[in-house]
Protein backbone atom coordinates (compact mmCIF):
# COMPACT_ATOMS: atom_id res chain seq x y z
CA UNK A 1 0.00 0.00 0.00
CA UNK A 2 2.85 2.29 0.61
CA UNK A 3 4.13 1.91 -2.61
CA UNK A 4 1.15 2.67 -4.37
CA UNK A 5 0.38 5.88 -2.55
CA UNK A 6 3.34 7.24 -3.23
CA UNK A 7 3.10 6.19 -6.84
CA UNK A 8 -0.62 8.05 -6.78
CA UNK A 9 1.12 10.57 -4.60
CA UNK A 10 -1.92 9.81 -2.31
CA UNK A 11 -1.80 11.12 1.77
CA UNK A 12 -4.14 8.95 3.34
CA UNK A 13 -5.44 5.52 3.63
CA UNK A 14 -8.86 6.98 3.68
CA UNK A 15 -8.51 8.92 0.34
CA UNK A 16 -6.81 5.32 -1.38
CA UNK A 17 -9.99 3.75 -0.14
CA UNK A 18 -12.00 6.34 -1.91
CA UNK A 19 -10.14 5.94 -5.02
CA UNK A 20 -10.29 2.02 -5.06
CA UNK A 21 -14.39 2.72 -4.47
CA UNK A 22 -14.67 4.55 -7.87
CA UNK A 23 -12.51 1.74 -9.80
CA UNK A 24 -14.87 -0.56 -8.69
CA UNK A 25 -18.45 1.40 -9.14
CA UNK A 26 -16.82 3.01 -12.55
CA UNK A 27 -16.05 -0.87 -13.63
CA UNK A 28 -18.93 -2.52 -13.00
CA UNK A 29 -21.21 0.43 -13.90
CA UNK A 30 -19.79 0.44 -17.22
CA UNK A 31 -19.98 -3.00 -17.89
CA UNK A 32 -23.39 -2.81 -16.51
CA UNK A 33 -24.03 -0.32 -19.36
CA UNK A 34 -22.26 -1.72 -22.18
CA UNK A 35 -24.06 -5.45 -22.46
CA UNK A 36 -27.79 -4.20 -23.40
CA UNK A 37 -26.43 -1.48 -25.94
CA UNK A 38 -24.20 -4.68 -27.60
CA UNK A 39 -27.26 -6.78 -27.35
CA UNK A 40 -29.31 -4.25 -29.13
CA UNK A 41 -26.38 -3.65 -32.02
CA UNK A 42 -27.02 -7.42 -32.55
CA UNK A 43 -23.79 -8.26 -30.42
CA UNK A 44 -24.25 -11.22 -28.17
CA UNK A 45 -22.62 -14.41 -26.52
CA UNK A 46 -23.26 -16.68 -29.35
CA UNK A 47 -23.00 -13.99 -32.09
CA UNK A 48 -19.42 -15.61 -33.20
CA UNK A 49 -21.05 -18.90 -33.62
CA UNK A 50 -19.46 -21.38 -31.67
CA UNK A 51 -16.10 -21.47 -32.65
CA UNK A 52 -13.73 -22.12 -29.75
CA UNK A 53 -12.42 -18.77 -29.67
CA UNK A 54 -15.98 -17.15 -29.50
CA UNK A 55 -16.05 -16.37 -25.80
CA UNK A 56 -12.36 -14.16 -26.16
CA UNK A 57 -13.69 -12.08 -29.41
CA UNK A 58 -16.67 -11.25 -27.26
CA UNK A 59 -14.70 -9.90 -24.49
CA UNK A 60 -12.73 -8.17 -26.79
CA UNK A 61 -15.43 -6.88 -28.76
CA UNK A 62 -16.43 -5.92 -25.28
CA UNK A 63 -13.70 -4.09 -23.75
CA UNK A 64 -13.20 -1.99 -26.81
CA UNK A 65 -16.55 -0.87 -26.41
CA UNK A 66 -16.48 -0.32 -22.78
CA UNK A 67 -13.53 2.50 -23.35
CA UNK A 68 -15.59 5.24 -24.52
CA UNK A 69 -18.07 4.93 -21.43
CA UNK A 70 -15.43 4.03 -18.39
CA UNK A 71 -13.52 7.14 -18.86
CA UNK A 72 -15.96 9.67 -18.54
CA UNK A 73 -17.82 7.39 -16.04
CA UNK A 74 -14.77 7.66 -14.27
CA UNK A 75 -14.45 11.61 -14.22
CA UNK A 76 -17.97 11.57 -13.33
CA UNK A 77 -18.01 8.79 -9.93
CA UNK A 78 -14.14 10.47 -9.52
CA UNK A 79 -15.87 13.93 -8.76
CA UNK A 80 -18.71 12.44 -6.91
CA UNK A 81 -16.41 10.94 -4.47
CA UNK A 82 -14.46 14.12 -3.96
CA UNK A 83 -11.51 13.11 -6.28
CA UNK A 84 -11.64 14.75 -9.61
CA UNK A 85 -8.36 16.01 -9.56
CA UNK A 86 -6.66 12.26 -9.33
CA UNK A 87 -8.87 10.97 -11.53
CA UNK A 88 -8.16 14.20 -14.00
CA UNK A 89 -4.56 13.39 -13.79
CA UNK A 90 -4.56 9.65 -14.05
CA UNK A 91 -6.73 9.58 -17.35
CA UNK A 92 -3.99 12.48 -19.00
CA UNK A 93 -1.10 9.95 -18.04
CA UNK A 94 -3.37 7.10 -19.70
CA UNK A 95 -4.15 9.17 -22.65
CA UNK A 96 -0.44 10.22 -23.14
CA UNK A 97 0.37 6.39 -23.40
CA UNK A 98 -1.51 6.24 -26.43
CA UNK A 99 -0.68 9.53 -28.23
CA UNK A 100 2.63 9.55 -30.32
CA UNK A 101 4.98 12.52 -29.61
CA UNK A 102 6.39 14.61 -31.88
CA UNK A 103 10.08 14.18 -32.08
Amino acid sequence: MKKLKQRWNVTSNFQLTLIFIVFAITGSTSAYIIRPILHALGFSKTFFGDIWYAKVLYIIVEIIAILPIYFPLLLLVGTVFGQFKFFWNFEKKTFSRFIKKKK
